[in-house]
């Protein structure tokens, strides 16, 4: 009778036990801060759990875990980026014009969910969409400031919206 292949329930443990001091740690170097970088270890931990890929397949764990933990760090570093150009934006308003707290915080999730829902355009595409959506400009204006033409910024918003439509599904 064969043994069969422990379930990947039955491995991260082990993986958690044998690397999460390590990449804990390595992400705290990177971080300069202990709260981040363990609250990005348990996501590192927790996309590794979701993943498809079975446990048994791989076979350079902290390798692989230190892929998963820079695009982790790398969207970390994004938010933080969006978070602290939103603040610095907000600063500017008059007193009177501030948003409280709440309305602060409805905001940024929502220019944070905006931002992932970008992500993977490219440059270009993204600023055309931007552009367009938040600062209202034509195609014309967006073609003058990209130094493309105007059926170069139509494919780019049509790129924009497809990308939009597919990620809700």
């Amino acid at each position: 009778m064969t043994e069969a292949a422990p379930s990947q329930e039955h491995n991260l443990p082990a993986l958690y036990r044998d690397h999460r001091g390590w990449l804990e740690t390595w992400l705290r170097r990177r971080l300069g801060n202990v709260w981040d970088a363990a609250d990005l270890s348990q996501d590192t931990f927790l996309r590794v759990l979701a993943s498809t890929q079975p446990l048994a397949d791989i076979r350079e764990p902290r390798a692989y875990l230190l892929t998963v933990g820079k695009r982790l760090l790398s969207n970390f570093h994004q938010r933080r980026s969006l978070e602290r150009a939103y603040l610095d934006a907000l600063a500017q308003l008059p007193e009177q014009n501030q948003p409280s707290p709440e309305q602060r915080w409805i905001l940024l999730e929502t220019l944070q969910a905006l931002d992932e829902l970008l992500n993977g355009l490219k440059a270009p595409v993204r600023k055309a969409f931007l552009w367009s959506q938040l600062e209202g400009l034509g195609y014309c204006e967006i073609a003058t400031r990209l130094a493309v033409s105007e059926r170069t910024v139509k494919r780019y918003m049509a790129q924009a919206y497809e990308h939009c439509l597919l990620a809700q599904l």
